[in-house]
């Protein structure tokens, strides 16, 4: 179990809500070979047109199964419902959903690779998504 916390911006060619924040907390359990993800997260607009909709609700699932000891199979959900003050119309809503594949190169190394479909109008209807990643400690231990 954690707590995220993200402050980001981005140009406004890539997004029109330019500075946004983000709570995220992670919640995740190992059982067997199954592996349990979930994240509802609360964002905000501090620039851009969804200012005035408040905190918005973002909830993504991930479950997947260790197919070997080094590869896993699964399904991630990624959401975003609208303002906790009165969720959107189900159909300007965003939904996606992503078969995805994690390798294990080690200790170190997160790999991460799926193709994901939208389920409403208002989302991008295929996305492509890989993530490498490399784990640090702080300090290193000799």
């Amino acid at each position: 179990m954690s707590l995220s916390q993200e402050i980001g911006y981005q140009r406004a060619a890539f997004s029109p809500d330019t500075w946004t924040w983000e709570i995220r907390p992670i919640i995740d359990k190992k059982l067997g070979r199954w592996y349990l993800d979930l994240n509802p997260s609360l964002d905000r607009s501090f620039h851009g047109p969804s200012v005035n909709k408040g905190v918005e609700f973002s909830p993504n699932v991930k479950v997947s199964y260790d197919i070997t000891k080094k590869i896993a199979g699964g399904l991630e959900y990624y959401g975003s419902y609208g303002s906790i003050t009165g969720f959107d119309p189900a159909g300007q809503q965003q939904q996606q959903f992503f078969p995805t594949i994690d390798v294990d190169f080690g200790p170190q190394w997160e790999f991460n690779f799926g193709v994901g479909v939208g389920a409403t109008h208002s989302t991008d209807h295929l996305i492509v998504k890989c993530i490498i990643g490399r784990r640090f400690s702080w300090p290193h231990k000799n």
